[in-house]
């Protein structure tokens, strides 16, 4: 068994991420914790809408996978919402109970009534946004952080300071206005909070380091999907010690959606040999249950998630499945379908099929001594039915083209 950190009988990634030239100026915390958002940040996904019963039990399958925090809620928004978190805080789980809340004493207040340990206190940050979307003068959205964040610390919460548009804000308004935050009211940790996904991999590393600079509390992530680079700016955080992802199950929520539970860990765990302590296995199971209360489908081929994800179709691939077999199965994949709770990889008959493909399946109905020929022959029905269909072949439709062209030879 191969003991490389990129090459385990689990996963198969490139050497090169772990090269010292890559990872020199690394500076990941000793411990991650993912914060999911599924529950509050998810449902603001148009059209989703969980029931309280529902969010009590994602909440508990999170819990149960090992997810570190759960933001139940933001209490305020309705009844619906405020039993919910007051049920998830009290169900005794794992999982670290936050709930979300504006910089309003009032939202603060239903929080802590709610039994949570930690609340994401949220405020405007950049100044257009403060005076354009909330017609507030600045000064209102910084008294209104004070009062509330410090209401909540001489409550027992802990505060996680969550300064929205953050990454369109200027650096030095933000800063500035964090630190008259921190002064007068109270900040636990800080989060890095990209609300339109609008920030680069490149310029990550100046956003963490300049709030690093200016602030010795932890720091979280925030970030969202609209040109997909959330996971990307993401890890590079971590790498700047950011301690703290907050993430979705599917990578659902606002307009694109928040970064993806499951990509995260799983890049974390087989590009840069962090485990965060997730229980990887349950990432699937997990997927479909929220696919079935949001209503949300995920694409077929999904990273990590997705229904085909390991169906194979082209032969070229096929036949590198089938000469790999199980013992070498990462040859052909960067890593096990059970790692993250998939079933085995298929070998499905298509428009794109090969000629191993066609031998794998005459081999699992039992249909022996084909020739090549034959082979051939039931590759061009195959295909011609695929096309005919724009999809998948199942068996009957597969025997009956078997049937029709080596009739001799079906049971």
């Amino acid at each position: 068994m191969s003991v490389e950190p990129w090459k385990t009988d689990r996963w198969y990634t490139s050497p090169w991420n772990y090269h010292s030239d890559i990872t020199a100026d690394f500076n990941f915390p000793e411990k991650i914790k993912i914060h999911d958002v599924s529950l509050r940040d998810g449902e603001q996904q148009a059209g989703v809408v969980f029931t309280a019963d529902e969010k009590v039990r994602l909440a508990e399958a999170l819990s149960e996978a090992g997810i570190h925090r759960i933001e139940a809620g933001l209490p305020a928004v309705s009844p619906a919402d405020l039993e919910a978190v007051r049920r998830i805080a009290a169900a005794g789980l794992d999982s670290e109970i936050y709930a979300f809340s504006r910089c309003m004493v009032e939202d603060v207040k239903l929080a802590v009534d709610c039994g949570v340990s930690g609340v994401v206190a949220e405020v405007p940050s950049s100044h257009h946004l403060i005076e354009k979307a909330y017609r507030w003068p600045v000064q209102r959205a910084l008294d209104a952080s004070i009062a509330a964040t410090k209401y909540a610390h001489e409550n027992g919460l802990k505060v996680s300071f969550f300064p929205i548009d953050a990454t369109r804000a200027g650096m030095v308004e933000l800063l500035d206005d964090l630190e008259t935050v921190a002064r007068e009211g109270h900040v636990d940790a800080i989060v890095l909070v990209d609300t339109f996904g609008v920030i680069s991999p490149h310029a990550i590393r100046y956003f963490a380091r300049q709030v690093r600079r200016r602030f010795d509390v932890p720091l979280e992530t925030h970030f969202h999907m609209d040109f997909g680079l959330g996971i990307a700016n993401t890890i590079l955080a971590l790498a700047e010690g950011a301690e703290v992802v907050q993430s979705t199950v599917a990578g659902i929520g606002e307009r694109a959606g928040n970064v993806p539970t499951e990509e995260t860990v799983m890049a974390l765990l087989t590009m840069y040999g962090i485990d965060v302590g997730i229980k990887t296995e349950r990432f699937y199971e997990i997927a479909r249950m929220v696919e079935e209360m949001s209503g949300v489908k995920q694409p077929s081929n999904r990273a990590v998630i997705g229904e085909r994800l390991f169906h194979v179709e082209s032969g070229i691939i096929a036949s590198w499945v089938k000469n790999v077999g199980d013992a070498d199965m990462t040859e052909a994949f960067p890593y096990r379908p059970e790692l993250v709770g998939q079933g085995r990889p298929q070998i499905v008959l298509g428009k794109g099929s090969g000629l191993d493909s066609i031998a794998v399946w005459l081999d699992r109905h039992g249909i022996e001594d084909a020739t090549t020929e034959e082979i051939e022959e039931i590759l061009r029905e195959v295909k011609a039915r695929s096309l005919e269909k724009k999809g998948l072949l199942d068996d009957d439709e597969f025997l009956a083209i078997v049937e029709k062209v080596i009739p001799q030879k079906v049971n």
